[in-house]
């Protein structure tokens, strides 16, 4: 998305330069630099270097959850077994969760924020929509009973008879519920209607665990859209219930290929598991035919993924899939994998997505970190680009360079904060300027530099990024104007990394200190000081 962002950009600062060019700057170094802008010292979780200090602890939420697809309907009916383990000091009388999917109820805050009388990229208030939850039932697994809760737009509290005892005590909770998949849901989720039947793209789709951490405890901003995510890691168990004619993709890796898979389709598999080349597993001339799925009216998909913070999945009968093997820097290997409609393909378009998926992987693993899941699947959509572990979303129209930029922009978020788990609905810019870095080198990467990017004046573009409207990059994303997201998330903070990589330190010591700031925060939840002492603190080595 970021190749889509600066062309933008490009025709922003074209009609806006002159005027700002006159005007007098008004960046005040002393404000920057503040003196308070550091905590002070170093506490028992959080070392004064900006590593995880020996009393850094964090909560984990394992989910197993068993969904059924109505694809007339549009209707997702699932149930959830949550599994929250409170590793904490501290005892846990509540607990909060997020129910993202009620953004798109007609009473929600996020709805009432969106622009009046035009659409946003996260919602559309003029719409006839009324989704969100529809809450059946709140069990306390652990103690035998139905649950003591209350719903506040996209949050729940769930109050516990008995407190969560610190340092290892476990609460069981099982919440079944359904809801309806929005068309276009604020870009994060939707549906996709083609020639051979609509592809369902579902996300933000079960109640989730917010995060309780050493800084802020509960964290329990609402969910109003442009601020993302911040989640808790674990393990998930999903299974899938779709008509036997879709192909679904899923986070993690598939159990039961035996089960919802052709013999024909069995056997590609294996075989991409096993090559450099994208090997169709099933081609735009199967998907009308009803041999390449078997007999039946709905079929079970199970998934796994361990130590993950999300989980996301599509599913269609109008997917062309196909897949190839991943190299990893320490001889393993993973799958990438493409699914999108026949509108979709050609070498211009998604005939190449899964190489594009490939040589992404590929290189953000040998410069920065070893891929940690057993795929990674690019899914053809209605949402412009949207990222989760092992899984993106991106435009089905896309081509070319554009394909190959939201591609490898969105797995670059695999880095942050899939791995680096940051906290997106405060700190924006720690995900989404980050990777827009990475991605900056990955542009002369790829294929000898086939997608190279064009060096930008910067002296040009200063009156962008500074000018009179522009907005400090620590502000949560909900409190910025939308215009401004896309320079104080990505743009300023990615350039910034460039100009300390490229500028001020060197390739050589700035990658050091990078690798080992992803290194000791990976699977965590690091703050933007923790991140910030990194560079106060080099090591004397380089």
């Amino acid at each position: 998305m970021i190749k889509q962002f600066l062309t933008i950009v490009g025709l922003f600062v074209t009609l806006s330069l002159e005027a700002q060019n006159n005007e007098a700057s008004k960046y005040n170094p002393h404000t920057l630099f503040s003196p308070l802008f550091y905590p002070a010292g170093s506490t028992i979780t959080r070392a004064a270097n900006g590593e995880p200090n020996i009393g850094y602890w964090q909560n984990k939420a394992d989910y197993k959850i068993n969904a059924t697809l109505n694809d007339v309907t549009n209707e997702i009916t699932a149930s959830v077994i949550i599994t929250y383990k409170n590793n904490s000091p501290y005892a846990l009388p509540f607990l909060w969760l997020q129910l993202d999917q009620n953004l798109f109820a007609k009473g929600s805050r996020g709805q009432a924020r969106m622009p009046v009388g035009s659409r946003s990229r996260y919602g559309d208030a003029s719409s006839n929509f009324n989704g969100g939850y529809k809450i059946n039932s709140v069990q306390n697994l652990s103690a035998k009973s139905k649950a003591d809760y209350i719903v506040d737009d996209t949050r729940m509290q769930i109050r516990l008879p008995k407190a969560l005892a610190p340092n290892g005590d476990v609460a069981q909770i099982q919440i079944d519920y359904s809801f309806t998949l929005p068309e276009y849901g604020a870009d994060r989720c939707g549906i996709l209607k083609s020639k051979n039947g609509n592809i369902f793209t579902v996300a933000q789709w079960y109640p989730r665990l917010c995060v309780y951490d050493d800084v802020q405890g509960w964290n329990t901003a609402p969910y109003l859209g442009p601020s993302e995510f911040y989640l808790e890691y674990g393990d998930f168990d999903v299974k899938i219930t779709a008509p036997a004619s879709h192909i679904v993709v899923c986070s993690g890796e598939l159990q039961n290929e035996k089960e919802v898979l052709t013999s024909t389709q069995i056997s590609r598999l294996a075989e991409a598991k096993k090559s450099d080349k994208a090997v169709i597993i099933r081609s735009d001339k199967e998907v009308l035919d009803p041999n390449s799925r078997p007999k039946g009216n709905m079929l079970t998909w199970n998934f796994k993924i361990a130590n993950a913070r999300d989980v996301a999945w599509a599913s269609s009968k109008s997917f062309i899939w196909d897949a190839a093997k991943i190299n990893l820097p320490s001889g393993k290997s993973c799958l990438a994998m493409s699914a999108y409609p026949a509108e979709s393909n050609g070498t211009k378009g998604w005939g190449r997505a899964t190489e594009y998926t490939k040589g992404s992987i590929e290189n953000y693993s040998k410069r920065w970190f070893e891929y940690p899941y057993p795929c990674a699947v690019n899914v053809a959509s209605n949402v412009g680009g949207m990222e989760y572990p092992g899984i993106v979303f991106c435009g089905s129209t896309a081509q070319t360079d554009g394909l190959f930029g939201v591609t490898d922009h969105e797995f670059g978020h695999t880095w942050f904060p899939m791995i680096v788990g940051s906290n997106e609905r405060k700190y924006g810019w720690m995900d989404e300027g980050f990777n827009t870095f990475i991605n900056s080198l990955a542009d002369d990467d790829f294929n000898g530099g086939e997608y190279k990017s064009q060096q930008m004046d910067m002296t040009l573009m200063s009156a962008f990024l500074f000018g009179e409207n522009s907005e400090a990059i620590m502000n949560t994303p909900d409190a910025m104007k939308e215009y401004n997201i896309g320079n104080a998330l990505y743009f300023k903070p990615g350039y910034g990394l460039e100009l300390l990589r490229n500028e001020i330190l060197g390739p050589d010591r700035f990658d050091y200190a990078f690798k080992e700031y992803i290194k000791r925060w990976a699977f965590k939840h690091p703050t933007p000081w923790d991140f910030l002492e990194r560079w106060i603190t080099l090591p004397e080595k380089i």
